[in-house]
This record gives C-alpha cells, structure tokens and sequence, in this order.
C-alpha cells in the first residue's frame, strides 16, 4: 500500500469533468482507455503513486508477473513499457490532439491503477488542474492558461519526461530493454494517439497531426529519441 501523497489533492473541477467526459466517449464499452481518476474521490486499492511505486518495486514486479506468463521475455518487456508509457503520456496525448489541452502528467502528480491480473488499467491524478491555450474556450475555474499549443507541447513534454525518464531506467535495467526501444515505443504512442483519437471522436484529424507532430518535437528536443520517421503519417 503506497503511503499518502504529500502534495495536495485536488477535487475534480468541470473543465477536468468535461475533458474525462470527452475521453470517456471515445470508447465507450471501455471508458478508462484514455481517461483518468481523481485521485481525491479514489480509495488506495490497487493504486500506487509513481514516485513511491518506484522506489518500491513495483515495474520490478510488473515484468517479472509477465515474464512468468510469457515464453519471450523480451515480449513481456515491451508489454510492461508500453503500458506504463500509455498511463504517464498515451492518455494526456489524446486530450491534446482531441482538444489542445493537457493535465499534468508528471511524476509527482500520477498515479497507476492495476486491474486483478496486475496489469495497468487506469491512471490517476492528485491535481487534476486542466492546461489550456490562452484565449481559447474551455478556460475557467480549474484551468491554467499556456499562450500557445507550441508551449503546451514543450510544458507537456517536460512534465512526462519526469515520469518516464525513471521508469525507463528501472525498467531497462531490470528487464534489459534497450533505452531506444522503450522511447520509440514513447514515439509510437503519441504518433497512435495523434493518428487515431481524431476518427473514434470523429473530427478532422489536421489539428491533432499537428499537435502529435509538436510533442514529438517537444520530446525529441529534451534528447529523447522518440522519432522513427520525419513525418506524422495518417
């Protein structure tokens, strides 16, 4: 059972109802796909916060539950990253392709949910503060204002490298992943975000190629090597 946060929770606002909503509504049969928790209306069941989920085995023990039930650990490697890439950048992704808003994705703010298997089906936040575009709509109580998708994406990839930087390392160093697979998998999530969150809500899917393309740009420019191609294919 991981200890109590020690930053506060805060409780859900409408700007975070309304973006869990719409994520909801991209799969409905499955609503936890691309939505998150707050983590102020969650018991602590099955819930660990990522920086104490860390320090406490809990990737060490996800890999080796799916080595177990696997014949190719390496198989079992990508499993495990690509579902904790999923939890930290996958569901904040396809908000902001879907809307040009992001919360916060970073270490201290995420938590990860198992199912009864012990894989990852749901992500949670104590602070659920929604990001917006400045002047756009959907600003209000709840909210915080970036002046422009581009500042998003790099605020956006900054705080997701906080998370994803340690897992990838306790997770290469226990499974033996190489550190470029992992982040082309990092790549690979914001690219399926960007490619398909736009036709499950049935929108044009201009805007969330330039979005995915931006926090590609954003991470790629940390030095992380998630780019496999020059481009954002549709």
């Amino acid at each position: 059972m991981p200890e109590p946060v020690t930053t506060a929770m805060t409780r859900t606002t409408a700007a975070f109802d309304r973006a869990c909503a719409r994520l909801q509504a991209l799969q409905p049969e499955h609503p936890r796909v691309y939505a998150v928790a707050a983590m102020a209306e969650q018991g602590k069941r099955r819930w660990w916060h990522v920086p104490n989920g860390l320090s406490e085995g809990r990737v060490e023990l996800m890999y080796r539950r799916h080595a177990a039930e696997m014949i190719n650990d390496d198989i079992a490697a990508e499993v495990v990253a690509t579902a904790l890439i999923h939890a930290v950048v996958g569901r904040v992704t396809a908000l902001f392709v879907l809307d040009g808003q992001a919360w916060d994705p970073g270490r201290d703010n995420l938590w990860i949910h198992h199912d009864n298997d012990g894989g990852i089906d749901w992500a949670g936040l104590s602070d659920t503060t929604i990001r917006v575009v400045d002047g756009e709509s959907g600003a209000g109580r709840g909210t915080l204002a970036l002046p422009c998708e581009a500042a998003m994406a790099v605020w956006l990839a900054q705080r997701s490298a906080t998370a994803l930087i340690p897992l990838q390392s306790v997770l290469s160093r226990c499974s033996g992943l190489p550190a470029r697979r992992f982040w082309s998998l990092v790549g690979e999530s914001v690219i399926g975000a960007a490619t398909y969150v736009p036709d499950l809500a049935s929108v044009d899917g201009a805007a969330g190629a330039r979005r995915g393309q931006l926090l590609l740009g954003a991470l790629s420019d940390r030095g992380l090597p998630v780019r496999r191609t020059g481009c954002l294919q549709r």
